[in-house]
């Protein structure tokens, strides 16, 4: 009988109550992990906010440059209509 409840107490733990952590360990894991990879703020979702930040920040260079170059020649027409 004394062999039995050794085996029952485990590192001092009975085996119900090792059970039950290891189970919810287990779902904390699991928790864990789908906010993680499938929630609004999982690390999908920051990756795609990252990538469509530097498209828009390529996109804003280009707007610029373009934008440079249309006033460049706005104004080169401006002034050639005024000395008309």
């Amino acid at each position: 009988m004394l062999q039995k409840e050794e085996e029952e107490n485990l590192a001092g733990l009975s085996f119900k109550a090792i059970v039950l952590t290891v189970l919810g360990l287990v779902l904390f894991v699991t928790y864990a992990w789908v906010l993680l990879d499938y929630g609004d703020n999982s690390w999908s979702a920051l990756n795609r906010l990252h990538k469509k930040k530097e498209d828009l920040s390529q996109s804003e260079k280009c707007l610029k440059q373009e934008n440079q170059r249309l006033q460049k020649v706005y104004f080169e027409l401006k002034q050639l209509e005024a000395k008309e």
